[in-house]
């Protein structure tokens, strides 16, 4: 079951599949995840990358397993999970409801599952929101709707409701979606900060020189697992170059690995 043991894993799938109306879009997925490592999540146009984020998240019905630190996701409460778990959807989709709310408040969303019911946030609250937001460059809008930010700037908020939750494992698909490239350099830093203090990253990525930047990357097509190992590794670097028909080759260039076109 690839780069991580069973028993050591942070997020593992046992048999997998999962269904979108009448088509089925996952096969059987075994995967293990390793902790305190970034996970990339790539392939083609509907290979399935978002379908298995979902799951792994606990957002859609599924056959198999999936285990949060060695923990059936199913049988946990919804509060521990949302302790545990910490989820950035595609381009802040369903987010339409909180357009009124002012940015600081959508950050203290993050922290609810922290929160007694009806308590007012507390002082690690407020302190775990301001972290998030100046680490996305959002506290200047603290005070603004997030109605009125551009996609970006909205990004950005919903990456520090993200991070406010101080979650063990942060799943995210496609969190790059509107990132102007300074931003999109800030977000791998902040990924990178991350994990080196104990956290674990999953991400689904178009961005492949983004993806490579990770720790381990795993390779989709057509609803299954094709490969997963390090982002150095040669065998990745040829899965990759293999499910997007050798239209790119993985180079090393000025110590980063770059997926280039042919």
């Amino acid at each position: 079951m690839s780069i991580a043991a069973l028993h050591h894993a942070a997020l593992q799938a046992r048999g997998v599949g999962a269904r979108l109306g009448d088509a089925e879009v996952l096969h059987a997925i075994d995967l293990a995840l390793a902790p305190r490592r970034w996970t990339s999540i790539v392939g083609p146009n509907g290979a399935g990358k978002s379908t298995l984020l979902k799951v792994l998240a606990g957002l859609l019905p599924h056959s198999g397993e999936v285990r949060l630190f060695g923990e059936p996701l199913a049988a946990m409460r919804a509060r521990a999970r949302a302790r545990r778990l910490s989820w950035l959807g595609q381009g802040g989709a369903g987010e339409g409801s909180a357009d009124d709310l002012m940015v600081y408040d959508v950050a203290m969303l993050g922290r609810l599952p922290h929160q007694r019911w009806l308590a007012a946030p507390s002082e690690a609250d407020r302190a775990a929101v301001e972290r998030a937001l100046r680490s996305t460059q959002a506290w200047e809008w603290r005070d603004r709707p997030l109605g009125q930010l551009s996609g970006g700037e909205r990004q950005r908020v919903l990456l520090a409701r993200a991070l406010a939750v101080e979650a063990d494992l942060l799943l995210m698909d496609e969190p790059l979606a509107n990132l102007d490239p300074p931003h999109q350099a800030d977000w791998m830093q902040t990924v990178r900060d991350l994990v080196a203090h104990g956290g674990t990253v999953v991400s689904v990525l178009h961005e492949l020189n983004a993806a490579l930047a990770a720790d381990d990357m795993v390779v989709m097509a057509e609803g299954r697992v094709l490969h997963h190992g390090p982002c150095d590794d040669g065998a990745t670097h040829r899965a990759l170059e293999s499910v997007f028909d050798r239209r790119v080759a993985v180079h090393r260039m000025e110590g980063h690995w770059l997926a280039l076109p042919r």
